[in-house]
C-alpha cells in the first residue's frame, strides 16, 4: 500500500522535528534560565523578599524611591562604565571627577555668579576635558588604562581640595535647583527621569549600533579590531570622554541630592560602580557584557545596603556581602568555561587507543 506507507513516513518525519523542535526549544530555554542576568534576577528578588521580610519598612514605595534616589549617580557611573570594561579598560578616576565636578559646579555658581544652567553646562564641559585628558593618554599614547585613571584619580582627588583648601563647602542653592535631586516628579525622583534616559541612550549605543559591537572587538583583540578596519584610537577615545561627561552630570546630581558640593563628593563611587558592572556580568578583560546585566548589578547592591540598613544590621556588613556577591559573579563567570574544558579532557582521556 504505497499511499499507507507514504503516509507514515510523512508522519514519522513529521514527529521527529516536532521532537527536534522540542529539544530545540528546552536548550534554548535551559540556556536563557542558566545565563548571568537570569541568575542575578533571581538573586535580586531573593534579597528583596529576605529584607522585606526582616526589615521594618523595606518594600514599601516610598523605600523604592529612596533607593533609586540613593542609586542614581552611582548607577550613572556604572553605565558609562560598562563601555570602558567592554572595550578592555578601566577607568578609576570617575569618582574624583565627579568630587572635582562637583566643587566647581558650586564655584561656578556662586563665586562666578552663573545660572545655574551655564553652571551645569561648564561643568559638562569640564567633564569632557577631564574624560579628553585620560582618551588623550590611553587612545593616542598608549598608556595603561590602570596606571593613566590611578593618576588622574589621584590628579582629580587633589585639584578639588586644593581649590576648596579642604574645608569650603558649597550651599544655600536655590529650591528649583535643589528639586532634581530631593523632590519627585510624576511620582518619582525627579533625578530617575535623567537616570532613565541614561539608561536608554546606553543601551542604545551598546546594543543597537555599530560603536556598540566595535566595543565588544576591541575587547576581545584589539589588534584584530584595527586590522578590520575598526578605528580602534577613537572608540577608545570616545568611551573615555562619554565617562567624563557623565561623571559631570552625576555630579551635579549629587549636589542636587545632598544640597551641597564638597571636596570629597562621591569618595568610593569608582569601586561601587566597577562592581556593579563586573557583578552584571561584564568581562573585567573586556569583549563581553551588557547594560541590562549592568543596571541588575546596580540594582543588587543598592537593595543589599538599604536591606542591612533597615533591618538595623552592622553597616560593615553590606561592603562584606557585596565582596561576596563580587566574587561568586566572577566565579559564576569562570566555572562553565572550566567545566567544559575538564569535560573536553576526560572525553579524550577516555578514548580507546586503536589497536594495530
Amino acid at each position: 500500500m504505497p499511499d499507507g506507507c507514504n503516509f507514515s513516513g510523512v508522519y514519522l518525519k513529521q514527529r521527529e522535528n516536532y521532537s527536534h523542535i522540542n529539544r530545540t526549544d528546552n536548550h534554548g530555554f535551559k540556556k536563557v534560565l542558566l545565563r548571568h542576568e537570569t541568575i542575578l534576577l533571581f538573586v535580586l528578588a531573593a534579597e528583596w523578599i529576605f529584607f522585606d521580610v526582616i526589615g521594618h519598612n523595606f518594600g514599601t514605595y516610598d523605600n523604592s524611591c529612596d533607593i533609586l534616589r540613593h542609586s542614581c549617580e552611582i548607577g550613572l557611573l556604572a553605565l558609562a562604565m560598562t563601555p570602558i570594561i567592554l572595550t578592555g579598560g578601566i577607568d578609576l578616576s570617575v569618582a574624583s571627577l565627579l568630587g572635582l565636578c562637583a566643587i566647581l559646579f558650586g564655584k561656578f555658581w556662586r563665586d562666578a555668579g552663573m545660572p545655574i544652567p551655564l553652571a551645569a553646562a561648564c561643568t559638562i564641559g569640564v567633564g569632557a576635558l577631564a574624560g579628553g585628558l585620560n582618551a588623550t593618554l590611553i587612545a593616542w599614547l598608549r598608556l595603561p588604562p590602570l596606571i593613566v585613571t590611578l593618576g588622574t584619580y589621584s590628579l582629580f582627588r587633589g585639584l578639588a581640595e586644593a581649590i576648596t583648601h579642604g574645608v569650603d563647602t558649597f550651599t544655600n542653592f536655590p529650591a528649583s535647583f535643589l528639586f532634581l535631586g530631593q523632590e519627585r516628579w510624576l511620582g518619582v525622583p525627579a533625578q530617575a527621569l535623567v537616570f532613565i534616559a541614561a539608561v536608554i541612550f546606553f543601551w542604545l549605543l551598546v546594543h543597537r549600533t555599530t560603536f556598540g559591537r566595535s566595543f565588544r572587538a576591541i575587547g576581545f583583540s584589539p589588534e584584530g579590531a584595527h586590522y578590520a578596519g575598526i578605528p580602534v584610537g577613537r572608540r577608545v577615545a570616545m568611551v573615555y570622554v562619554l565617562a567624563g561627561i557623565i561623571s559631570a552630570i552625576a555630579a551635579i546630581i549629587y549636589t542636587a541630592r545632598l544640597g551641597q558640593a564638597k571636596a570629597d563628593a562621591g569618595t568610593g563611587y569608582e569601586l561601587f560602580a566597577i562592581t556593579a558592572v563586573v557583578l552584571g556580568g561584564t568581562s573585567i578583560f573586556g569583549g563581553v557584557g551588557s547594560i541590562h546585566g549592568t543596571l541588575l548589578g546596580v540594582a543588587a547592591i543598592a537593595v543589599l545596603h538599604s536591606g542591612i540598613a533597615h533591618a538595623l544590621l552592622p553597616g560593615e556588613m553590606a561592603g562584606m556581602l557585596t565582596g561576596v556577591l563580587l566574587i561568586l559573579a566572577l566565579a559564576g563567570s569562570i566555572l562553565p568555561k572550566t567545566i567544559s574544558d575538564l569535560r573536553a579532557r576526560k572525553a579524550a582521556f577516555n578514548i580507546p587507543k586503536q589497536t594495530a
